[in-house]
């Protein structure tokens, strides 16, 4: 007889076997259906209706509507799995009100400025650094930025990228985006192109050795963690106070971007956004740039007007 346990295990396989879903969907998934599992030890019910509402309400009282959005949605596509399957004769979310109100959270922006300033600090730390270990980090954190910067890639995207993504004949990059979806993006920047070239001549024989373009060290793939810990690093020697996250240049990219009137939909598929929506809230960021610029530096504001 299958028990949850194996029925949420059955599913997992499906998800990455049939549906090929990658492998942070896959532990997110585990995550959130174990949680249910876990809720559901003392109870017969596991499929029921009123199973699930009670523990839709103890995931409200437990984390932020962003988290439990996603725990809902894991546990949504498990019953819709169960019902094709034909292990449910009816669904449990049928008739289950779900909606709620989630704030919308502006985008953390990184100004064209603060970047510009981030940018110069790291050129200048190559151009001081000694020969060996110190410049190739250099050499490597460039090509990081810039590449981070120009395109709006994810970072888990930056990571993953293979040596035969980037072709710096054409000056384009395959990014293999969420669900597997590919997109190319142009570098239109020679800066940018300079800094690529020369970190791979420096880093030819870790890159093969390695199997991906941006390593480490040890000659191993660079991972989130590590760009985390090297922006940081720069953001303190270019005496930058503002907190600065490798998504934030994402979201910088589309800003400014969307703040030179490039159309949104161009955005969208730059960011791989699979729903014009997503990106649509760029939109919000510049306008609240607009009423910075409308509020203190329309020329109306200088004027000393005589009104009698």
């Amino acid at each position: 007889m299958n028990t949850l346990k194996n029925y949420i295990g059955e599913y997992i396989e499906y998800c990455e076997y049939r549906k090929r879903l990658d492998a942070k969907t896959l532990k997110a998934y585990r995550i959130d259906l174990k949680q249910y599992e876990n809720f559901c030890s003392d109870s017969s019910a596991v499929f029921s209706r009123d199973t699930v509402d009670t523990f839709i309400t103890h995931l409200h009282r437990q984390y932020k509507p962003k988290t439990v959005r996603r725990k809902i949605a894991s546990l949504k596509a498990f019953f819709h799995y169960l019902e094709y399957k034909e292990v449910l004769q009816e669904n449990p979310f049928f008739k289950l009100d779900i909606r709620f109100r989630e704030a919308k959270l502006l985008p953390k922006t990184i100004s064209f400025y603060t970047i510009q300033t981030f940018l110069s600090t790291l050129y200048a730390q190559k151009e001081q650094a000694a020969s060996g270990y110190p410049l190739r980090c250099c050499i490597r954190d460039i090509a990081v930025i810039e590449l981070l910067f120009a395109t709006g890639m994810r970072i888990s995207e930056l990571c993953s990228l293979k040596p035969s993504h980037i072709d710096l004949e054409s000056n384009s990059v395959l990014i293999y985006g969420k669900g597997a979806k590919e997109r190319v993006l142009q570098i239109g920047n020679p800066d940018v192109t300079a800094a690529l070239t020369l970190y791979r001549e420096t880093f030819q024989e870790d890159i093969t050795a390695c199997g991906y373009f941006f390593v480490n060290r040890l000659k191993h793939k660079l991972s989130d963690q590590s760009v985390r810990f090297m922006i940081n690093r720069y953001t303190q020697l270019a005496g930058i106070s503002q907190h600065i996250t490798p998504h934030m240049f994402r979201h910088s990219f589309a800003t400014l971007l969307m703040e030179q009137d490039v159309d949104t939909r161009y955005i969208q598929k730059m960011l791989g956004h699979s729903s014009i929506s997503t990106t649509e809230i760029y939109t919000h960021v510049s306008n609240a740039k607009q009423k910075d610029i409308l509020v203190h530096k329309h020329p109306r504001n200088l004027m000393e007007v005589d009104k009698g």
